[in-house]
């Protein structure tokens, strides 16, 4: 069974929706179809858009799309990558369309949006508590036989409320649980492996609930000190293996296999090769790795953490995940000879881990962008970016400057549409985020 149905009337709404003049990043005076963009002549570089605009590059997600596609094959693992990055009916479908088994989500409305577009198979990364939000999961359950939902839990309070809603509202199917294993000063997640296991028994034990398997995340630990980190990740992979064997000793799993999920966008590989080890089990195991920001990485945050991978690896990583994202601005002002004011502030792109890095400028109708060397954003107000650069720099009111972003996940955020392009920077398309 695929995670998602065929494109559904709500995607297909989607596509043809009108965008309306005020649409962020697009100059529109009259509404235009959203599916008519690409036949606009529409092109980021003559300056005809409204400033800021985010665009994704076709060629690049298809390549990150494709190149995570076959490390997980290789890997022999599955993915279900996070929605939270994108929250995009579009980019979920183009991600299932070349394999993904499921799609990840944060909250129980994320888990409601992917289900109206067509998702069918989703892994809530979560211990939903809200009774309202169990209530709502578990009518989906009762009212769509075909809908298959696993969650989290890390408490005995979590099971109580799951078993109690699940009872209540969807009395003819089980929930499908995987235990949380956390560690100390992290997230959520049971902490330590004894305590974990008598969990797994509660939930074993719960008449509406089934164990399916074991979860952990271990993408937190990315500091200063690398080797640290990667002991503290190893650490935490090798108690959920620990986890998984005791749990399958004690026949406390429920269906036709294990899962065993972790895999943020940081340790994909570390996650898959712990996961491989894992060789002897009851029955089938389904290593779920459930990386998000691979989608589109970014030019900062997961570019160095990409960086760092390729020196773990041969040459498969060499021409791993690249940057897909970028927001265009346009100087507003150069009121002092060092300093360039842009049309980018916090209400456009990232700054919760970075600010902005500058690429290359471009002056309309001057042939290709140039490289903005020796250049930095210094800070950002909620619509200016500050950008600093030698006093001589030719660039003046009206250049277009790229910039590259550290974190996607909360640039996305940012923008209810977002212009797709060809590698010349002409537009061909767009997609929509629901946050």
């Amino acid at each position: 069974m695929s995670a998602a149905a065929p494109m559904n009337d709500a995607l297909r709404a989607l596509h043809e929706q009108w965008l309306l003049p005020g649409t962020k990043g697009l100059a529109l005076q009259t509404p235009v179809r959203q599916s008519a963009l690409a036949g606009h002549g529409l092109n980021v570089l003559d300056g005809r858009l409204s400033y800021p605009v985010a665009v994704l590059r076709d060629s690049t997600v298809a390549h990150n799309i494709a190149w995570m596609r076959d490390f997980v094959a290789r890997a022999g693992a599955l993915l279900a990558p996070h929605g939270k990055t994108t929250m995009s009916p579009q980019l979920f479908q183009a991600q299932i369309e070349a394999g993904a088994w499921a799609i990840t989500l944060a909250t129980v409305p994320q888990l409601q949006i992917a289900y109206r577009f067509g998702v069918r198979r989703v892994l809530l990364a979560n211990q939903p508590v809200a009774l309202a939000d169990i209530e709502s999961l578990a009518a989906l359950l009762r009212d769509d036989p075909a809908f298959e939902a696993w969650v989290l839990v890390d408490s005995s309070a979590g099971v109580q409320r799951l078993q109690q809603m699940m009872q209540r509202i969807a009395p003819q199917r089980r929930l499908p649980v995987l235990v949380e294993l956390g560690a100390p000063q992290g997230r959520t997640g049971v902490r330590g492996v004894d305590a974990a296991r008598a969990l797994a028994r509660e939930v074993a034990a719960a008449p509406r609930l089934r164990l399916a398997g074991i979860e952990g995340y271990e993408g937190l630990w990315v500091g200063a000190d690398r080797e640290a980190d990667l002991q503290r990740v190893d650490a935490l992979l090798a108690q959920l293996l620990e986890l998984t064997r005791h749990c399958d000793e004690e026949r406390l799993f429920d269906g036709e296999e294990i899962l065993l999920s972790a895999g943020g966008s940081a340790y994909f590989d570390r996650v898959a090769a712990a996961f491989a080890s894992l060789r002897h089990s009851s029955r089938p195991l389904r290593r779920v790795l459930r990386s998000g920001c691979y989608l589109t990485s970014d030019h900062g945050f997961y570019h160095g953490l990409q960086q760092e991978m390729r020196t773990r690896h041969d040459a498969s990583f060499r021409h791993g995940l690249q940057p897909a994202l970028e927001v265009w601005a346009m100087v507003q002002s150069r009121p002092e000879p060092g300093l360039a004011l842009l049309t980018l502030g916090k209400r456009d792109a990232s700054y919760d881990i970075d600010l902005p890095r500058p690429l290359c400028w471009h002056r309309p109708g001057d042939g290709a962008p140039r490289p903005l060397r020796e250049a930095r954003i210094a800070k950002m107000n909620d619509q200016h970016a500050y950008l600093e650069l030698p006093p001589e720099h030719p660039l003046q009111i009206g250049d277009l400057v790229a910039t590259g972003i550290s974190h996607p996940c909360t640039t996305f955020d940012k923008w209810p549409v977002l212009l797709t392009v060809d590698d010349g920077y002409r537009v061909t398309g767009a997609i929509n985020t629901f946050f």
